[in-house]
């Protein structure tokens, strides 16, 4: 034999060697989860770049056998999990333990066919989905929660709307946006929220004190605003709205882009704008009722199953006009608008916004940081800060007509973070703490005496949460919550007024400079409150559960209710505090029960509420100032009940057709003097039919029926008024509920496929099909002019 021959062979040899011992690697490991490390079986275990692949064993144990290569990939997945890749190297270790998030969450069924996560299992709950919030793109968020049985709004016109959660609203209803605190001087009935709904992929309702991560003084409730969610995907997607309507000559656009990517970075942009003219009734135009809203949103971080951050900014900005006929230069003025079937001013639409109007810029910046930790739980980070500017305009003359009457800007820091300890999924808990500043600033430059002070207040507040599941079909929720509230401001008082109230007796120490006809006072108040929740919820089978809450809160008084002390010009009112004003204690109990079968569901809510020191504000009388006479508004305090039910029915004819009915009932006492509450809710009930077709391009078509009863339990608010003019003095009736009204509203949609990932939603609707003259009890301008008329509606929103 030749040398090259004996040469061949021995090198074929030593490849062949080579090859044997690099194949003899062993790859191995066992898949736990993230939180309780108990072992997950069924994971599909992928080298990327082969065909190799291995299924974990019931102890969590995979193992691959006869590697060739030292270094990869190897992807990680399981159902409900978020995949995992994984990088190897088997020249430091053979063995890994790998960790997959592995918490299932509960899906329940809520509203028509959406299917969603809920923030509580205890907790009367709903949730509002993002094809439910697109119908409202073109108005707000008081508009769109009424979706819910139990949840009305109190107006200041069509623009101006608040949210009632069963009878309370303002600083009773607490709102989160983005996991932010909303801090946008809420006291004010006529101060809508700024929350920019086309924000939001859905929002979570808890009705009560049943949220006590969130807060201790939401009597209410909470009114949770989520924003889209991200995905850990390589992925581009967005949404396009545009609105018309014919009342109001409105229109509107929004646009929402996101990028994601797979390594867990994302960032999300939103931006929206609306304008409106003078609506107009079925008679007759509401002169100066038009609005202008501009926001912009955008986010951006990381989003990894060990830890994560983001960082969020958004801007808001709102023109709303309030209608021209509703600004009285007095009592007199007040008494012909009340006895007018017609507003006394009435001009051609515009989208003019003149005075008296509203000019609102809010901001938010949040940064967020969380890490989660092996067998233990997850820890968040929070800060934020908003900024709050609020002008209202009164009609003016002279040098000052084009100056606000109301100047406020309201700063909040807020620090906070919590620990969920959520290694047994059968005993979960949370904990955590908040400290807050704010500082008020009430611009002196406007030339009018200011309503509200300068003032600064600093909140702390720690809380506990326990959920536990003693067996597969109960589930048990306790929380306790401390908050500590200090509100300290500096105000100068009228003389006259600080004797007249008795202040110089009980607040004598506050005085730290007497002007003779004005006094400079610092006052300065300390709350401790402490809050607790309970509930549980039961399955009882066959499609039925029950849901039991009791909860105790307290509300520190704020400090319109405190300090308020002059005009109130886009009221029309003066507007009295009271420095002796306690907070309020809530106790509230309620229960629920739920049928939920593949065609019918049925929800049944009832509620029962004492509140200690329940603050409202009520008209006393009235009062003659330079500008003229008008009436006069005062905080009180007195012990009082709410209680009612909410009814949500749902049946599934078949494929094609569905009827809803949603029903609202309440009732308000002053149990301190036996006499009804101001501005309860009037019984409702809503009907609804639906068609739907798929095979229509999606096809959908139903009309509505609601009908509001006249309100038939109301305080006697009624004053007399001395009318100069006439030498007399006449009954001003401003606590006489309108009739009973009924309204029939349509809409259709229905979509055009464009690509296998574009889409264009078109819905048409009618709202107040009939035309139907009407007026609103929880309307502030129900005094002055009847509700909109017909309006045409429709939409495009383009998904791609």
């Amino acid at each position: 034999m030749s040398v090259k021959y004996y040469l061949t062979c021995l090198f074929l040899c030593f490849i062949n060697v080579t090859i044997s011992q690099n194949c003899n690697l062993k790859f191995q490991g066992i898949i736990k989860d993230f939180h309780d490390g108990t072992p997950i079986e069924g994971a599909y275990i992928k080298m990327e770049g082969s065909n190799l692949y291995a299924i974990s064993d019931e102890r969590g144990n995979f193992v691959f056998n006869n590697i060739c290569t030292v270094n990869f990939k190897a992807s990680v997945s399981h159902v409900s999990c978020d995949p995992k890749i994984v990088t190897v190297n088997l020249n430091e270790k053979a063995f890994f333990e790998i960790r997959l998030e592995h918490h299932i969450e509960e899906l329940i069924e809520v509203n028509v066919t959406s299917k969603v996560n809920k923030k509580s299992k205890t907790a009367q709950e709903t949730v509002i989905k993002s094809d439910v919030l697109e119908r409202y793109s073109s108005l707000s968020l008081g508009d769109a929660i009424k979706e819910i049985p139990g949840i009305s709004s109190i107006n200041t016109g069509n623009s101006i709307v608040k949210p009632v959660i069963n009878g309370l609203h303002s600083s009773r209803v607490l709102i989160m946006t983005n996991n932010v605190r909303l801090q946008d001087q809420e006291w004010g009935i006529e101060h809508a929220p700024n929350i920019d709904i086309n924000s939001a992929e859905s929002i979570s309702l808890i009705k009560g004190a049943n949220a006590l991560e969130f807060g201790g003084d939401a009597l209410g409730g909470v009114i949770i605003v989520n924003p889209s969610r991200t995905f850990n995907k390589d992925s581009i997607f967005g949404k396009t709205m545009l609105n018309g309507h014919s009342n109001g000559k409105g229109y509107g656009f929004n646009t929402t882009l996101t990028k994601t990517l797979s390594k867990g970075f994302y960032i999300n942009g939103q931006v929206s704008h609306k304008q409106t003219g003078d609506y107009k009734t079925p008679d007759y135009f509401l002169t100066n009722t038009g609005s202008k809203k501009t926001g912009f949103s955008a986010f951006t971080g990381l989003k990894k199953l060990e830890y994560g951050f983001e960082v969020y900014y958004s801007y808001l900005k709102n023109k709303i006009a309030i209608l021209r006929s509703s600004h009285i230069g007095n009592v007199e003025d007040l008494v012909n608008a009340i006895n007018s079937e017609e507003p006394t001013i009435i001009n051609d639409f515009s989208y003019d916004i003149n005075a008296p109007k509203q000019e609102v810029i809010h901001q938010i910046f949040k940064v967020n940081y969380y890490q989660r930790f092996k067998n233990f739980g997850k820890l968040d980070v929070q800060y934020d800060y908003q900024n709050n500017h609020r002008f209202e305009f009164d009609i003016r003359r002279g040098d000052d007509r084009d100056n606000a009457a109301i100047d406020l800007e309201l700063k909040s820091h807020t620090f906070k973070s919590t620990l969920k300890l959520d290694s047994n999924s059968d005993n979960i808990y949370k904990i955590g703490l908040l400290a807050g500043y704010q500082d008020n600033y009430a611009n002196p430059g406007t030339g009018v005496r200011r309503l509200i002070p300068d003032y600064q207040k600093f909140d702390f507040g720690i809380f506990s949460i326990g959920n536990f599941k003693p067996s597969d079909k109960l589930t048990i929720d306790i929380g306790v919550r401390y908050d500590f509230n200090r509100i300290n401001a500096k105000k100068f008082y009228q003389t006259s007024r600080w004797i007249e109230r008795g202040y110089d007796d009980d607040f004598s120490d506050i005085i730290i400079e007497d002007f003779g006809t004005q006094l400079l006072v610092k006052p300065s108040f300390d709350f401790h409150s402490v809050s607790l929740s309970t509930g549980l919820s039961y399955d009882l089978g066959k499609n039925r559960s029950i849901l039991f809450n009791y909860g105790l809160s307290n509300r520190a008084p704020n400090a319109s209710e405190l300090f308020s002390d002059g005009l109130h010009h886009s009221a029309a009112r003066i507007e009295l505090g009271d420095l002796r004003i306690l907070k309020e204690t809530s106790n509230r109990i309620s229960g629920t029960y739920n049928y939920d079968s593949e065609k019918a569901t049925i929800t049944v809510e009832g509620f029962f509420n004492h509140i200690h020191n329940f603050i409202y504000l009520e008209p006393t009388g009235v009062e003659t100032t330079i500008r003229g006479s008008f009436p006069v508004w005062e905080y009180k305090q007195v012990n009082a009940i709410l209680f009612g039910a909410d009814l949500n029915m749902r049946y599934e004819i078949n494929r094609k057709f569905v009827v809803q009915n949603k029903s609202s009932f309440m009732k308000g006492k002053d149990v301190s003097s036996n006499r009804d509450l101001i501005d309860i809710p009037s019984l409702k009930t809503t009907n609804l039919v639906r068609f739907t077709n798929k095979k229509w391009s999606n096809f959908s078509a139903e009309i509505q029926s609601e009908l509001v009863f006249r309100q038939r339990n109301f305080p006697n608010n009624n004053f007399e008024a001395y009318i100069p003019r006439t030498d007399s003095f006449i009954l001003v009736d401003i606590s006489s509920p309108p009739p009973t009204y009924h309204l029939f509203n349509v809409r259709s949609d229905f979509d055009l496929k464009i690509s296998k990932k574009e889409n264009v939603r078109v819905a048409f609707s009618i709202n107040n099909l009939l035309n139907t003259s009407y007026r609103e009890n929880l309307n502030r301008l129900r005094y002055f002019a009847d509700e909109i008329g017909r309006n045409f509606s429709i939409q495009l929103i383009y998904n791609y």
